[in-house]
């Protein structure tokens, strides 16, 4: 029996006005174990992942189990989903052999996701830039840390993406667009500093946070605690702020914000490796570890 598991991080994407396509991958990761020869039952998800991987690989398919273990949670705006879809392409590709590249397994996860703002940091690590399937990469400083605010309830991608309107305005057009040209510089400069002011949001925020009331409350007071600024992490409910000092005085004033009794709040670091193939196991009489 052949084994492999794969370490996903977790990712927060559109950093405010980046929308569906700027993300920056975090120090919190799920384990995807996926076991040739052995029969399990597997989600809905998983039997996608797989049937989009043989068909593009163009292998005999196989059966497999697939065990999930971790820490990212479920349907928080973290990249939850995109830890199991790529972590089975990873792994059925090790298993198969068929040496599908780092950027077509990407390729894959995103077209599974409808959108690679979270795929494309999962997938290479560090902070990326998504235009449809082309992406950009930058290493981001363990300087920075992400705090991040997780309340305890579950918002779906496709039920936040309905809020959204269908037209907005020129003006506001704009703006995200200047705002989020000055997000990307600054991450590709290292120039942290220029990223205060630059999380303004006026296409899917002012939207969404009728499904996160305190969204509004929660970016405030972690600005005025010392953060470059604050942003819903993709579709939410986690608020998400970026800092180069004092993270503890903002997880706190955040969760007070909140107003919130059973948040969780985390302080991470950035992960600069992405996806990343852990252990190859094919068990037989000898033995054998590769």
């Amino acid at each position: 029996m052949q084994q492999v598991t794969v370490r996903i991080p977790a990712s927060t994407s559109n950093l405010g006005p980046g929308f569906d396509c700027l993300g920056v991958a975090l120090s919190l990761y799920n384990n995807i174990t996926v076991s040739r020869g052995k029969r399990g039952a597997v989600s809905g998800m998983i039997r996608e992942a797989a049937r989009k991987f043989f068909a593009t690989a163009e292998c005999k398919a196989f059966q497999f189990s697939c065990d999930i273990s971790g820490n990212i949670p479920i349907a928080r705006g973290l990249g939850s989903s995109v830890t199991v879809r790529l972590g089975v392409l990873h792994a059925l590709n090790k298993i198969a052999r068929t040496k599908l590249t780092r950027h077509e397994l990407f390729t894959l996860c995103a077209e599974l996701e409808g959108h690679a703002d979270n795929a494309a940091p999962a997938s290479f690590g560090g902070f990326t830039l998504a235009r449809g399937l082309e992406m950009q990469h930058f290493n981001v400083s363990p300087q920075l840390r992400f705090i991040l605010l997780i309340p305890n309830f579950e918002i779906a991608t496709n039920e936040a993406r309905r809020l959204l309107p269908s037209r907005i305005s020129r003006v506001d057009a704009v703006r995200n667009i200047a705002n989020a040209s000055a997000i990307a510089t600054a991450f590709a400069t290292h120039d942290y500093e220029k990223l205060r002011g630059c999380f303004v949001d006026y296409l899917h925020q002012p939207f969404r946070k009728r499904l996160v009331p305190f969204l509004d409350q929660v970016i405030g007071a972690a600005q005025r605690s010392g953060a470059l600024g604050a942003f819903l992490s993709g579709s939410g409910p986690a608020i998400c702020a970026i800092a180069l000092a004092s993270p503890k005085k903002i997880v706190g004033a955040m969760l007070r914000a909140s107003r919130l009794q059973n948040a969780q709040t985390i302080i991470l670091r950035p992960d600069n490796q992405g996806a990343r193939i852990l252990k190859f196991a094919i068990r037989n009489p000898k033995s054998k570890i590769q």
